[in-house]
């Protein structure tokens, strides 16, 4: 599975007075610190730290890249920053544009700029009426989402299908949908989407939180999750991570796993 650091984040205290006072050192210690702990990609959002957005994203690409050979999630809603962001990054084809929705405006933005510059596009399960509330109605949009990124000439192992894991103790029903979702992705091409989640939204607002994220992270790794935005620090996280990957025979086992698997 591919980790996608999520803590270079301007919501963030730390990450957002840094992105406001253009402190590098706490960014590439971040960046560092991200990558060691094994992280496979690094996520970067300048969220509301910075007036000038574009040019907060091109200096954090910019940073991020001083010290991580990483490929980088470029994490925004808005075109100008995310093309900022992927005109900041020294190798884009190896980027990933986080994100889009199955919303046509959206479309019409993102999945260009992904053909463009032959980069990966996270395509979030949400339309212009909403998240569905059923499987079914995410499988639609997520229909909607490999039409267009066909259409564009974005192969369709470049798309990522988001299905939008929501807080469980709102919405207690919501984490089995999208573990149908997921599985149900893998139908849809050949070779198919990839499948993706914001890991640390279902346990939003509730106690225990390191606890559900690595139980959901491991049960949505069985339905065959091809990457999750989790935070790469929590090392109980990534040991789970790294053993239902062993258990799934996707990584070699050996008597020191953990570590075999860092390396």
């Amino acid at each position: 599975m591919e980790a996608i650091g999520e803590r270079i984040n301007g919501m963030f205290k730390a990450i957002g007075q840094a992105i406001r006072e253009t402190d590098v050192s706490v960014i590439e210690d971040m960046a560092r610190r991200q990558e060691e702990a094994g992280a496979d990609v690094l996520d970067l959002n300048v969220g509301p730290a910075a007036e000038d957005r574009e040019a907060a994203m091109r200096w954090l690409v910019e940073t991020v890249q001083g010290v991580s050979e990483l490929p980088l999630a470029i994490d925004s809603t808005n075109p100008d920053v995310m093309r900022a962001g992927l005109e900041a990054c020294s190798n884009p084809g190896q980027a990933i544009i986080n994100s889009t929705t199955g919303e046509q405006e959206k479309l019409n933005a993102m999945m260009p700029m992904a053909a463009e510059h032959g980069c990966s596009i996270i395509g979030l399960t949400i339309d212009e009426e909403g998240v569905p509330g059923t499987a079914e109605g995410r499988m639609e949009v997520a229909l909607k989402l490999l039409a267009s990124a066909m259409e564009h000439g974005v192969p369709t192992d470049r798309l990522y299908v988001d299905a939008v894991i929501l807080p469980v103790n709102a919405l207690q029903d919501t984490p089995p949908r999208v573990l149908d979702v997921i599985s149900q992705v893998q139908m849809l091409a050949d070779p198919p989407p990839k499948t993706v989640l914001g890991l640390s939204n279902v346990s939003q607002g509730s106690t225990l939180r390191p606890l559900l994220n690595r139980t959901y992270l491991v049960m949505c790794l069985a339905r065959g999750l091809s990457a999750a935005i989790v935070d790469a620090l929590d090392e109980e996280l990534m040991d789970a991570m790294i053993a239902a990957e062993v258990l799934m025979n996707r990584a070699v086992y050996a008597d020191d796993f953990l570590k075999a698997y860092r390396k």
